[in-house]
């Protein structure tokens, strides 16, 4: 809504599905909300703690929280357990950052694959979106959304694969990919 004096009514947007360009459509909202002057930050659950993909080096220039906190992708983690404590880990900061009346928008990347997993009860994140300043907006992005975050979010979009360059042996790139 633009800012004509209406109040704002917090949403929860789950960017989910096969296909790419999810965390990028979650980014999209991110910058745009900057843009409006909105306090804006990121958490992401599976990206390596040390990533420095074009949207870290992007947020660090302009002074966005961008915060990844995993260690890579969990189907290749050496030790699910240490892949598994690092996302609770992230889940704790991120019922503090949902909590704390500090942004506007809050986006948890890739925050359906500990839901999938099982690491999260899925009542319990619902509890807390739930519970999140009203005027917040929540965005998830990751594969396997559960049904009942599915149901519970008000705009649900799934990004399905229909055509992807890695079929034809090109390797994801800088600026496209990361």
């Amino acid at each position: 809504m633009e800012a004509t004096g209406r109040s704002r009514a917090g949403l929860v947007i789950v960017y989910t599905g096969e296909g790419a360009g999810k965390t990028t459509a979650a980014l999209g909202v991110l910058f745009r909300a900057w843009g409006r002057d909105m306090r804006v930050g990121a958490l992401q659950f599976i990206k390596h703690s040390m990533a420095n993909n074009g949207e870290h080096r992007a947020a660090r220039r302009i002074g966005v929280e961008l915060k990844p906190m995993g260690d890579g992708f969990t189907w290749r983690s050496r030790d699910i357990e240490v892949t598994k404590g690092l996302a609770l880990q992230l889940w704790e900061v991120c019922k503090e950052k949902i909590r704390s009346g500090n942004y506007d928008i809050l986006i948890l990347d890739e925050f359906t694959y500990p839901l999938h997993y099982g690491w999260i009860a899925v009542e319990e994140a619902l509890e807390v979106l739930r519970s999140r300043p009203k005027e917040l907006h929540v965005i998830i992005t990751g594969r396997y959304a559960p049904q009942d975050l599915i149901d519970f979010a008000d705009l649900v979009t799934e990004m399905r694969e229909i055509k992807h360059p890695y079929r034809k042996g090109i390797k994801a790139q800088p600026g496209i990919n990361f």
